[in-house]
């Protein structure tokens, strides 16, 4: 076995398959691009599944790559196993209906023991394969060098993964040696293929055969596919000999530089804190490269998997003795590691530090909150007279302040109390179940066309220059059949060897428009999209005639909508550049449409745009405008677009040839759509809205040209409507006239509120009248008209001046909406009592739920109806409380 370092080893893979012929693909940004099904990419395969699902076919079916992935079902086990991580890269080849079995098996053993290769010794090596595949066993036991006493049937061998291809798969084993041998001889998972680890499982190939149709059926693929993973770490643990992933050369200088921090505490000798030391290496390594791909820290989506990783990874810190911020540090490391391979995470690491360090910062001020939440829980509990917490206080502070359970447990001890853990575990896989019937169906795909995959002509797309042209069906495609005609009245997909119609791509929408022979309409288009072979495919509706193959007929582009959709396309080009200007270089596009309607542009960022960050983006954008500039589109090689500084759209692939559309060499992108000629053709620009959509994306709307025009005019014409309403003579006068009515509304709203405090003073002796008791507690509840909180609350003041009853339970009826207020004497809490518990019981009743302080809770609810029978019930609910 060659002694080789991580780079080596990766590099090794990739020269490999391009000796294969394999066309070697670039590393995919971590966050998906036009793929809803998943929230990362989290294999080499989830970035080629248009290929694989046949609606694209690739200039190279031999395929490879390096592919940085992260899976986040097993957070917790990160650390404590050997080989669990949230980042790692998958090695992977695949063959797109080329070489399948006879020749994948080879490939890989020669990779694996091969002197210009890893040259493992064949004796050290198993395989496991599915039991019915038995050409598959025929292929490894004539393998030379190979021993078949070392092939293990295994029943789990066929990937499957629900609608789709699929097939079977054959797994290759390291034997590290009876020194890892971790379980006992008769163990049932004591074997190459079990749970255990002396038999490291380093390579999967995959061979798709069947399409796993949706009613349960498999058929066999149109194209047989090939699909293999092996884990880098995996592997250079292997080769370096470590008795875990971590201790390779792509985890050790991170776990080096976190002992730096750590007061003193070492890696090799802090047997109980290594977890740690792991769980920060590996969090902060999948931390930095997502957020260098466009990923950023929040509340839901893949940012909030970010928002945990960080603050897991702090706590772990504060094991090691680690107080302040440090994560941030840590990226310079990780970039020294992989940065060669990776360039992003050394062009973005200043602005990656920058956010991990917001992150840590936020989250040091949310652990002192947390542990004020705590003590506040544990003073509560005493008062009671109870000594534990209970599991869902512990999971709040787990869910909310990111307190790990063995926090909670170490100041809970600290405290003489007890936390039910297995409480804790309930509400965790509660949540577990949550995330699991949320979660997307993790790389489907779709089922293959065989029809389409077989389509192939040279196609000439026009429509850059004209929007009309003469063309020939080719071929005609109606419920994934195809046909030699299009009826009247139908229908169907139709290829035409040349066209004007753009088919959607890249955001812009498809052409629509109509098919001519003569002067005579024979069809409308309706939607336009890209085959697998690259010609495009046109959605037609038949009117009186037929449509024939072979038979030419004129296409014509709907010419007022295309010029629509090239203004609002040029517009979202200015409006990038003016994101990146205003708000910073992360402003990233993660998404638009484009169509004659409108624009719609999303991207990267914190937080929201402020109001006068959005005057300034507009601003900049109608400057391009007014100054009509020259829109330049040139096709040119993709290393001289990269010399001019054109910036390509994130995830996007490019070929070797690419179009380049550059305006006033300020804004310069790689770009397929169409554009105006001159930026002065756009004729204006209006931002609509401005919001966010997901984790650390937001989303603008405008408008362009006469559609810009007419939002104008309406708001104008609202502004004079208003004005008539107000009887205000002068526009610029009108915003001082609706202050000063908010003044009089305001002066006219306090009046009221004066009054009804005082007729509430003057009949609360009538009010406190009815008191009730229940267990030794008397109470009063009421029930009132059309008042909110604040009318609740003054009358609870009143309540308390009068010392009327212990406890007071005020409803009210609002705008179809339920107010409840509980308020609750010293004394009486003294006792036990305390209004936060008896408002939620009561509260169920209004169809809502609220909370509070021992002596004061509120709460709101939708079922107004429900008022009668709550408080009937709080004779009840006290009893319940009290005993």
């Amino acid at each position: 076995m060659k002694q080789l370092n991580s780079a080596q080893v990766r590099q090794m893979w990739l020269d490999f398959f391009e000796e294969k012929e394999h066309l070697i693909l670039p590393s995919a940004s971590l966050v998906p691009v036009n793929d809803p099904t998943l929230l990362w990419i989290n294999s080499g395969v989830a970035t080629l599944k248009k290929y694989f699902d046949g609606t694209e076919v690739p200039e190279n079916p031999r395929l490879a790559n390096s592919q940085k992935s992260i899976r986040t079902n097993d957070i917790e086990n990160v650390g404590y196993t050997a080989r669990h991580h949230t980042m790692f890269e998958m090695l992977g080849n695949f063959s797109i209906g080329d070489y399948n079995k006879v020749e994948a098996i080879p490939m890989a053993w020669e990779f694996l023991t091969g002197e210009k290769w890893l040259n493992f010794d064949p004796e050290l090596l198993y395989v496991t394969y599915y039991p019915e595949d038995n050409e598959t066993k025929e292929i490894w036991e004539n393998i030379d060098g190979f021993d078949p006493t070392h092939l293990v049937a295994e029943e789990g061998n066929f990937w499957d993964i629900g609608a789709g291809p699929c097939g079977p798969n054959t797994e290759i084993f390291y034997d590290r040696g009876e020194a890892y041998n971790d379980l006992p001889e008769g163990d049932p998972e004591n074997y190459p293929g079990g749970e255990n680890e002396r038999w490291l499982e380093i390579w999967n190939l995959v061979f798709s055969e069947f399409n796993h149709l949706p009613d349960g059926t498999y058929q066999p693929l149109p194209n047989k596919n090939v699909d293999t993973g092996m884990g880098l770490e995996r592997v250079v643990s292997v080769i370096q000999d470590t008795p875990t992933n971590f201790e390779t050369d792509l985890f050790m200088p991170i776990i080096k530089a976190i002992e730096t921090y750590a007061n003193g505490v070492e890696f090799e000798t802090a047997e109980a804190l290594k977890v740690s030391f792991k769980v920060i290496a590996d969090h902060v390594r999948a931390v930095s490269f997502a957020i260098s791909d466009g990923a950023l820290p929040s509340n839901e989506g893949r940012g909030y998997i970010l928002r945990r990783l960080i603050r897991r990874s702090v706590m772990h810190g504060r094991k090691l003795g680690i107080k302040g911020a440090f994560m941030s540090k840590l990226v310079p490391v990780i970039a020294e590691i992989m940065g060669d391979f990776y360039h992003e995470l050394r062009q973005n690491m200043a602005f990656v530090q920058q956010v991990i360090l917001n992150e840590e910062d936020r989250f040091h001020e949310t652990i002192e909150a947390g542990e004020t939440h705590l003590m506040d829980i544990i003073a509560e509990l005493k008062s009671a007279d109870k000594n534990e917490i209970t599991g869902p206080q512990a999971f709040q502070l787990y869910d909310t302040f990111g307190f790990p359970l063995e926090l909670t447990e170490e100041i809970a001890q600290d405290n003489n109390f007890t936390v039910d853990a297995a409480g804790f575990d309930v509400e965790m896989e509660a949540q577990r179940e949550r995330a699991r019937s949320a979660r997307s169906q993790e790389e489907s795909m779709s089922v293959q066309s065989a029809v389409l995959q077989t389509i192939d002509f040279d196609f000439e797309f026009v429509g850059y220059e004209q929007l009309s042209t003469n063309g020939t069906i080719k071929a005609i495609v109606i419920n994934d059949e195809l046909h030699d005609q299009l009826p009247a009245r139908s229908e169907g997909w139709v290829f035409f060897n040349r066209s004007p119609f753009y088919a959607e791509m890249g955001g812009q929408v498809a052409d629509n428009g109509a098919i001519f022979d003569g002067p005579d309409m024979l069809a409308e288009v309706l939607d336009v999209k890209k085959a697998p072979n690259g010609q495009f495919m046109h959605k037609l509706r038949t009117l009186e005639m037929p449509l024939n193959i072979n038979q030419s007929y004129t296409l014509t582009v709907d010419r007022q909508a295309r010029i629509k959709t090239n203004q609002n396309h040029t517009a979202t080009h200015l409006l990038h550049k003016a994101l990146k200007v205003v708000l910073g270089d992360h402003a990233n596009q993660a998404g638009s449409y484009v169509g004659p309607d409108r624009l719609r542009f999303d991207f990267s960022h914190f937080g929201k745009v402020t109001d006068e960050e959005l005057k300034q983006i507009a601003s900049i954008v109608n400057y391009y405008i007014e100054n009509a500039v020259d829109v330049d589109i040139t096709e040119m090689s993709i290393d001289d677009a990269k010399a001019l500084g054109a910036m390509a759209l994130f995830g996007e692939k490019y070929g070797d040839v690419v179009r380049v559309v550059n305006i006033a060499n300020e804004s310069i992108e790689l770009c397929g759509g169409t554009h105006v000629t001159n930026t002065n053709e756009i004729g204006t620009f209006k931002l609509i809205s401005e919001s966010g959509i997901g984790a650390g994306i937001r989303r603008i709307e405008a408008l362009t040209g006469q559609a810009a025009i007419a939002d104008y005019q309406a708001k104008e014409q609202l502004l004079t409507d208003v004005q008539a309403q107000l009887k205000v003579q002068q526009l610029d006068q009108l915003a001082h006239r609706i202050e000063l009515m908010q003044e009089e509304l305001k002066a006219t709203h306090s009046k009221v509120e004066s009054l009804s405090a005082k007729i509430m003073q003057q009949e609360s002796d009538n009010l406190f009248n009815d008191v009730q008791t229940a267990s030794d507690i008397t109470f009063i509840g009421l029930k009132l008209d059309n008042q909110n909180m604040d009318g609740l609350r003054n009358l609870g003041d009143v309540w308390r001046q009068k010392a009327a009853s212990n406890v007071l339970v005020l409803a009210a009826a609002q705008d179809d909406k339920a107010n409840l207020m509980v308020l609750v004497d010293d004394e009486t809490v003294a006792k036990g009592l305390k209004a936060g518990d008896l408002i939620k019981p009561l509260a169920k009743q209004i169809g809502g739920g609220g909370g509070g302080r021992p002596q004061m809770a509120q709460a709101g609810g939708k079922n107004p109806a429900g008022i009668d029978q709550m408080l009937s019930e709080i004779a009840t609910e006290i009893t319940n409380l009290m005993n």
